[in-house]
């Protein structure tokens, strides 16, 4: 091989695998320290792109389990005020059966009209109830409720008017009403109250019972979308310390080699001498 001074092919060729090398322990130094195996899309580009689906995916899937979670304690709190006023109408009952005794006198009567008419109150105040300023009871539908994250399916609430003649207590909680001794309060009649309070409670019941089961459907998808956007992004550091050793060895060779390479062109002043 002839001995020049102007070209250095062994530092030239060191230098680029230096070079090379270093680019490589840069790159395994960027992995791990940001978990991730795309550092930039050059990395990756198929997968980034798959990558950035998956994980818009699994955001909506967190979106749909929220509202769903927000469905249930909704219908959480319709229930809790349902339990309440079937309690107020097992009250009302009893006052019913006690206010037929023969042996209580005019004034005993008055109190129990007083409680009934405080009973019916709270009835009526039951009705207004509202769940982050939306009404539990009425006529008026609550809404659907998207339990998959394209809207493809949807689970109605159903609306509750609890103070309905047909459906609900009836008018046993009209304001007209103030005694117990009046026509329209009847056992029969506060008997089918409770029976439509029970009604709703149990509609109410299937209802969370197909939220829940939506949910854990929900969480089940946004942890397989994690899981699958996880194999295409996160960092096997495993795999990759090793690999960050090996560079390593490889840049403190090629510079140590580059040092060597350098200096092989002073043989060429030894001739001169």
């Amino acid at each position: 091989m002839s001995v020049v001074i102007n070209t250095n092919y062994a530092a030239t060729v060191a230098s680029n695998n230096l070079a090379a090398s270093n680019a490589s322990l840069q790159k395994s130094l960027n992995r791990l320290s940001s978990g991730s195996k795309i550092v930039s899309p050059a990395d990756d580009a198929g997968g980034l792109a798959v990558s950035m689906k998956l994980s818009a995916a699994a955001i909506r899937q967190g979106a749909v389990a929220t509202n769903i979670s927000n469905a249930i304690s909704f219908l959480q709190t319709q229930d809790g005020a349902l339990k309440v006023t079937a309690k107020v109408l097992e009250r009302i009952s009893e006052l019913k059966v006690l206010y037929t005794d023969v042996t209580k006198s005019s004034s005993d009567k008055a109190n129990y009209d007083a409680e009934f008419v405080a009973l019916t109150a709270q009835l009526r105040s039951t009705a207004l109830e509202k769940f982050n300023g939306v009404t539990m009871f009425g006529s008026a539908a609550i809404g659907q409720v998207d339990v998959t994250e394209d809207g493809g399916t949807q689970v109605a609430i159903a609306s509750r008017n609890l103070l309905d003649g047909t459906s609900g207590v009836g008018t046993i909680s009209a304001s007209t009403i103030t005694s117990l001794g009046d026509a329209a309060v009847t056992l029969a009649n506060i008997s089918t109250a409770i029976q439509n309070v029970a009604t709703m409670r149990a509609n109410n019941g299937s209802e969370q019972s197909r939220f829940n089961f939506a949910s854990e459907l929900v969480i089940v998808n946004k942890s397989n979308l994690e899981s699958a956007n996880s194999r295409i992004v996160d960092v096997d550091v495993a795999t990759e310390s090793t690999q960050l050793a090996r560079w390593n060895v490889l840049v403190q060779a090629g510079t140590s080699m580059l040092s060597q390479a350098n200096t092989s062109s002073q043989t060429a002043l030894k001739l001169l001498q």
